[in-house]
């Protein structure tokens, strides 16, 4: 069945949307509402998204814009018609009040301490203006590998251009009723010297969190101690000071008309803050989703500034880009751990709901997250190789040329080749580079004891009676018939078809740690349908010789 434009304004289609049960699709109907209410005749719908330049950008900061564009998505199909617009907001205004861990040189941002990131050279490779730029340039140019559409935002350009004027006096207009708002969230210490304006010092550049002397309303301006002491006045406008965080929040909503913004779990508690403050400004607060936080590999919360988590660069250097999309879309409300192991999974997981699609109703394709990964028009691949399989195949065969593969594949696959399958030819390139980096120096090789040299004995007589083009559920069955037959590996919990004891999960733990230095892997018929039932035997045969595996 096709997904092509043509289907796309279904009456089926736009009634499955209305119920559909994926995140996306909840999300979009709180808009609808929304947009209803309002009553507005021309509207257009702003998906905000914030990023703070201090570090690199990581993969949560790219999955806040996927997310928002997966919403945005959903609401153009349950509202066509009406206009939409994502905006990309970087706070790059912001002072840097820490040095971040990944820099090259962190003594030579020492000097630029607290001031805003636009005015902090680039330590990089002084390619850009400021460090906030080059951050920001890093930011844009991930975005577009991706094909995303969006507007992106400074706040530096935003606040000297005067863009912000207007809610910046309103903010000085309604400075008590604001203080009203934030002093209860903040501690006696903060309390006594709290301001939501954060005035640029025009000695030093940095930007001070200083107690304000005076806020004069009707002429927009701010008084204040400088650094060294020396009463100063300057005006709320033209990018001289700039907001609190907090306050920064409800303000940009205020004066943007944001419609919708997600943001992470850390930033939950202060919801209703910033909610608040864009009320008493006279706007109307978006809609909210609050996503749970990406973890590393130890169960702590990625960091920029530490650098503790994948990058985008990363992901993409050992997996396609619809896999990390593909892991943005998963359960948005449950924290998950985000390191270099997850990646096969997402592939394959990937490729299986693409290859699901096409023989599904609406109903079940819009709960299927590559519908939402190619904004509602998926391509039509069906992978005759999943990408562990690669994996375990450069494994056996110490194969690190593509070519090499490509034999294996084509005498398993008669017919496909790498110019008429490129997708899987893309996947040959990433399972080497994968293979190479994380799972060759993590094998661990063992020999096997007395029952376990048997049994590859047995099993290795029992391939020889098979066919040589056997497919991988004829070799999965001879490999349980054998397992059956061993007392070790019989699981007593389970029936064989025969209504005997089943096969216990032992038995392939053996093979892949004897055979292939692994804890795990796929289902192992499949692997050998795969390699190769001469080429299996042949490594079935080395380890009997007692030939040490890991040198190849």
């Amino acid at each position: 069945m096709s997904a092509g434009p043509a289907a796309i304004n279904s009456s089926d289609l736009l009634e499955a949307a209305r119920v559909s049960k994926a995140w996306p699709f909840e999300e979009a109907r709180k808009l609808v509402a929304r947009l209803e209410k309002s009553g507005e005749t021309n509207p257009e719908v702003l998906f905000e998204t914030g990023y703070g330049p201090s570090g690199l950008p990581h993969i949560g900061t790219f999955g806040e814009v996927a997310r928002t564009t997966m919403v945005r998505r959903a609401f153009e199909l349950l509202m066509p018609g009406v206009k939409t617009r994502l905006l990309c907001f970087s706070d790059d205004m912001d002072g840097m009040r820490k040095i971040p861990d990944n820099v090259p040189d962190r003594a030579f941002l020492e000097p630029y301490l607290h001031m805003p990131l636009t005015s902090v050279p680039d330590p990089f490779t002084n390619e850009y203006p400021s460090f906030g730029h080059h951050n920001n340039a890093m930011l844009r140019r991930f975005l577009d590998t991706f094909g995303f559409e969006y507007d992106f935002a400074s706040a530096t350009e935003y606040y000297k251009s005067g863009r912000l004027d207007p809610i910046l006096k309103r903010v000085a207009e309604c400075y008590d009723e604001i203080m009203a708002i934030m002093l209860p969230t903040l501690g006696p210490e903060r309390r006594a010297t709290y301001s939501p304006f954060l005035p640029i010092s025009p000695k030093t550049g940095r930007v001070l969190y200083v107690p304000l002397k005076k806020v004069d309303a009707a002429a927009g301006t701010i008084t204040f101690d400088d650094e060294d002491g020396e009463e100063t006045t300057l005006p709320v406008t033209g990018g001289h000071v700039k907001l609190q965080w907090k306050p920064d929040f409800g303000a940009r909503w205020a004066a943007l008309g944001v419609d919708f913004e997600m943001f992470g779990k850390d930033h939950g508690p202060n919801m209703g803050v910033y909610d608040s403050i864009c009320k008493a400004l006279g706007g109307r607060p978006p809609e909210h989703f609050v996503y749970e936080l990406f973890l590393d590999d130890k169960g702590e919360k990625i960091s920029k500034s530490k650098g503790n988590g994948l990058t985008i660069d990363e992901w993409l250097t050992y997996a396609p880009t619809e896999s990390l999309a593909l892991y943005m879309f998963q359960r948005p409300r449950q924290a998950k751990k985000l390191y270099f192991d997850v990646i096969p999974r997402a592939v394959d997981e990937y490729y299986q709901h693409l290859a699901a699609y096409p023989r599904q109703d609406w109903k079940e394709r819009l709960g299927n997250p590559v519908w939402h990964i190619h904004g509602g028009n998926p391509p039509e691949i069906e992978l005759p190789v999943s990408f562990a399989l690669l994996l375990n195949l450069v494994s056996a065969s110490h194969a690190h040329d593509k070519d090499v593969l490509w034999g294996f594949i084509s005498a398993h696959v008669p017919g496909v080749t790498p110019e008429n399958h490129p997708e899987l030819d893309r996947l040959v390139a990433y399972a080497i580079r994968y293979f190479d980096d994380f799972v060759k120096p993590a094998k661990v090789f063992r020999a096997p004891d007395e029952v376990e040299v048997a049994a590859l004995e047995t099993l290795s007589e029992k391939l020889g009676t098979l066919a040589p083009d056997a497919d991988g559920a004829t070799i999965q069955n001879a490999l349980l018939d054998v397992a059956r037959a061993i007392e070790r590996y019989q699981d007593h919990t389970k029936k064989s078809p025969e209504g005997g004891p089943g096969v216990s999960v032992a038995f392939f733990q053996m093979i892949y740690q004897v055979l292939l230095g692994q804890e795990r892997g796929p289902r192992f018929g499949s692997f050998v349908a795969l390699y190769g039932i001469d080429n299996t035997r042949a490594l079935i045969g080395r380890v009997l010789a007692g030939e040490d595996l890991s040198q190849g």
